[in-house]
């Protein structure tokens, strides 16, 4: 059997090529996701290992949020003098303190010098020993006005020494002078960041830590290790301070950024998943075809002693073979797959660092295990219905595939279906985000089984214009794929998960974008919004200020957000000028006044207050990564707004538990009669002096809100496109086997006088039939999620469901162009059979 399975494949490779390329393209996008993710983590392992490298303990504040406060939590900064404890402590061969702050070039433009996600960061420069800072040229900053700059930073806009730059920070803007070009180690920069390095007292004073520091690290003098030094400081400095190790620091770095990345391989691995699962249509409809079609070989090998069990494991044993050979090319070709996916993210503005692919056991161990398991399983019922042939009758038999009773199929695929409706809908409320997963996976198995009772009356009213197109090979096209709904069902099926997921999204988005626009005409009463591109807390507080003193404009308020934690959970605050928020956002205070709202008050809101039993005039205990444990007066609450979240405070009181406090955003109203004109010029001659700041008013604000949602949009379409090409790789797959089935058939119509154009004509109309049927079929269970998904998230303020009609109608277009496209090779080879060969085909 073994040698029967090996020459079973080789006569059959050209009809099992496209099946292994839907195997291919699946496991090369897993492969690909690995080795971008393992590649990521290791560049940032070793950033950070290098960060510590010349250090052995640092010295930091403790962290009101515990030992497991994430690294990148705000703490608080320690006195100077722990500086000079550390130093003094035994084994201590050199320390130094580090500050470390918002710093934002601005080119000669007068443009802030912007990132693809990667920080904007200022720090002084510390000993050399300590430090992983390498000069490339020029000297460190030694006094006041002067600036080291990071190699990328300085190649892109320019920058040399000598020059004058500006930099901003909370504060004004400031002009230094550029003394040196620095490196991080062997790398130009942090992991795409830009780097502003000062000297220590200028450090201080623009990042408003004048006499602090953010740390103090220490290198142990020879002999003695990290552990025994960090006990010996830890001895010595003052309660409220923290000791622990470098390593550790560079660990909770590192595992804060797999964390963080953990997220977005796991996004990566579902689209991967949805290739494979598309894939494994394919799989499953190939061999059912190809079962068929060797109905006499298998026969014959049941009728020379073959057991059902040998016949069935020779099937499965060939969709191993294929499995692992695609397994193998799809591993190949995942380290391109991770640099496509790295400039995929790239042009949509998501710049991750990377630098050598990584190969690790888990990508190849996955890699195969996921190849072959899903060919294999896909294989397992045609494997069972060709070790159900009975060797006389299928002597006799046709070699067309043959399907059970449709009565039982459609029983199943009502169960099925009604079965992933339910778990999926218990996700979305409540159930958690696999459970979503499993019932969108079983309903498109269901709609995949009920799909055949659908497929002919679609088919003749999709086809119905071919006859009038295209004459009889118009109408025969239609016949054809109307003769077997079950294949016709199951082709389209594979293009049916594609676009559906796609229609889905393109609901959701709609349904996204809609509902913005509606919070910010019911929430938002300021005319004007001044933010940052990424709607980072990066603006300066003196913005809000200057801005207030325009004769122009009546209100200006800018909001700050933070994190605390209550019983362990994360939750958001606000920090606004409680003197305006009220006349820039439309804040319903059902209790209380926000305009009176003191230090150590806190407005709740109403949802909240009742869903935490909580009281107007008791307290609220909180716990900030700063401050530690607090606890605010309850002074009032309001109704549910989207803009301000539940939690509101004062800015004096935001101010007291944060570290660094900087607005995310500003927002201006224009004075009753003033024309709109002035008052944007009004609030442009100020934003003029941040060069980081972008002016937007309400029309704008929403048309912005709409780019973003549309550009997450088009990166879920992109990977999405991935399992479209596989559902097209199908189609394609089934029309070259069904016309090696329907060799003889259409060597008679040539016979008979059809022309090779009219060949082509025909097997274009019956693709492009089936395209549109999965197409269809798709949209309509797409559309039916959106619905589902719109509707779990009405809490979160996305309450109305939009359909896009017009873009569902393009895909159905694009669906029919795709179908044309798909049909080339098989209409080619079709046309190209020989006539007489053709006809004595058995």
């Amino acid at each position: 059997m073994v040698r029967a399975v090996l020459k079973g494949v080789l006569a059959h490779k050209l009809r099992l090529f496209l099946t292994a390329m839907a195997v291919v393209l699946g496991v090369s996008f897993v492969a690909g996701t690995f080795v971008l993710t393992d590649t990521i983590n290791k560049t940032f392992d070793s950033l950070f290992n290098e960060i510590s490298a010349g250090t052995d303990v640092s010295v930091r504040a403790a962290s009101g949020f515990g030992e497991d406060a994430p690294a990148e939590t705000l703490r608080d900064t320690v006195p100077a003098s722990v500086l000079e404890v550390v130093r003094r402590v035994p084994g201590v061969q050199t320390a130094d303190g580090t500050v470390s702050g918002y710093a934002q070039f601005v080119d000669e433009a007068g443009k802030a010098v912007t990132t693809t996600g990667a920080p904007t960061l200022g720090f002084n420069w510390t000993d050399p020993d300590l430090s992983p800072l390498t000069l490339r040229s020029g000297r460190e900053p030694q006094r006041a006005g002067e600036v080291v700059v990071d190699a990328v930073t300085a190649k892109d806009h320019d920058f040399a020494l000598g020059d004058t730059v500006k930099v901003l920070f909370r504060g004004p803007t400031e002009e230094f002078t550029v003394v040196g070009i620095t490196g991080f180690g062997e790398a130009d920069n942090l992991a795409g960041a830009t780097l502003a390095i000062f000297d220590e007292g200028t450090a201080q004073r623009v990042f408003g830590k004048v006499g602090r520091f953010d740390s103090v690290e220490a290198k142990a003098v020879e002999g003695v290790s990290s552990l025994d030094l960090r006990d010996r400081v830890r001895s010595a400095v003052p309660p409220g301070v923290e000791v622990v190790t470098s390593q550790q620091v560079a660990d909770e770095s590192a595992d804060s950024v797999q964390q963080a990345l953990g997220f977005f391989g796991t996004a990566l691995l579902v689209f991967a998943g949805i290739s494979l699962f598309v894939g494994g249509f394919i799989i499953l409809n190939t061999f059912s075809i190809l079962v068929a079609q060797r109905t006499r070989e298998l026969a014959l090998l049941r009728a020379l002693g073959a057991s059902r069990r040998q016949v069935m494991v020779s099937v499965i044993a060939e969709a191993f073979l294929v499995g692992l050979f695609a397994s193998l090319v799809g591993l190949g070709l995942g380290v391109l797959v991770a640099l496509g996916l790295q400039e995929l993210l790239k042009a949509f503005g998501i710049d991750l660092p990377a630098a050598g692919a990584v190969v690790r056991p888990r990508t190849i161990i996955a890699s195969l295990v996921v190849g072959v398991g899903v060919t294999v399983l896909s294989s397992i019922s045609p494997a069972r219905k060709a070790s159900k042939i009975a060797p006389m009758a299928a002597l006799r038999g046709t070699g067309v595939e043959q399907g059970g009773s449709l009565r039982r199929r459609s029983v199943a695929g009502a169960v099925v279906t009604a079965v992933g409706a339910g778990a999926m809908l218990f996700g979305l409320f409540g159930g958690g985000i696999s459970l979503v997963g499993l019932g969108a996976a079983l309903v498109f198995v269901g709609v995949a089984l009920l799909s055949p009772l659908a497929a002919v009356p679609m088919a003749r009213v999709i086809g119905a214009p071919f006859p009038l197109i295209a004459g009889m090979s118009g109408k025969l096209g239609r016949q054809n794929a109307m003769r077997n709904p079950r294949r016709t069902a199951a082709t389209a099926a594979a293009l049916t998960v594609g676009l559906g997921l796609v229609a889905c999204v393109s609901v959701l988005a709609a349904s996204i974008k809609s509902s913005a626009a509606d919070i910010v005409d019911e929430y938002l009463a300021a005319d004007y919004i001044v933010s940052t591109a990424n709607f980072m807390p990066s603006i300066s507080t003196d913005l809000a200020p200057r801005l207030a003193q325009q004769p122009e404009l009546a209100a200006v308020s800018g909001l700050q957000t933070g994190e605390w934690r209550a019983q362990g959970q994360s939750r958001s605050i606000y920090g606004a000028d409680p003197a305006s928020v009220g006349q820039v956002l439309k804040v319903d205070v059902t209790a209380g006044d926000i305009g009176g709202l003191a230090r150590g008050e806190i407005l709740v809101g109403e949802e909240e207050l009742k869903d935490k039993k909580l009281e107007i005039g008791s307290t609220l205990p909180m716990t900030f990564a700063r401050t530690g444990n607090q606890e605010l007066r309850i002074a009032g609450t309001f109704a549910k707004n989207q803009l301000l979240g539940s939690y509101v405070v004062s800015t004096a009181t935001f101010d007291a538990n944060f570290t660094d406090r900087l607005d995310f955003v500003v927002l201006a109203k224009a004075r009753a009669g003033t024309p709109p004109a002035a008052a944007r010029a009004a609030v442009e001659r100020v934003t003029a002096d941040f060069p980081n700041v972008e002016l937007r008013d309400q029309a704008e604000f929403k048309e912005q809100q709409e780019n973003q949602v549309n550009q997450i949009l088009g990166l879920v379409t992109a990977l999405l496109a991935l399992s479209i090409i596989i559902a097209l790789f199908g189609i394609v797959n089934t029309l070259a086997l069904s016309i090696f089935e329907r060799t003889r058939e259409l060597g008679l119509l040539r016979a008979v006088g059809m022309a090779r154009r009219q060949v082509r004509s025909m097997i274009r109309g019956e693709s492009v039939i089936i395209a549109v049927l999965g197409a269809v079929l798709g949209l309509g269970v797409g559309v039916l999620f959106g619905y589902a998904i719109v509707g779990a998230l009405d809490d979160e303020g996305i309450g109305k469901v939009v359909i896009p009609g017009g873009q569902l109608i393009a895909y159905v277009v694009l669906a029919g162009i795709a179908g044309v496209v798909a049909a080339v090779f098989p209409a080619r080879r079709a046309a190209r059979l020989d006539v007489l060969a053709a006809i004595s085909h058995e």
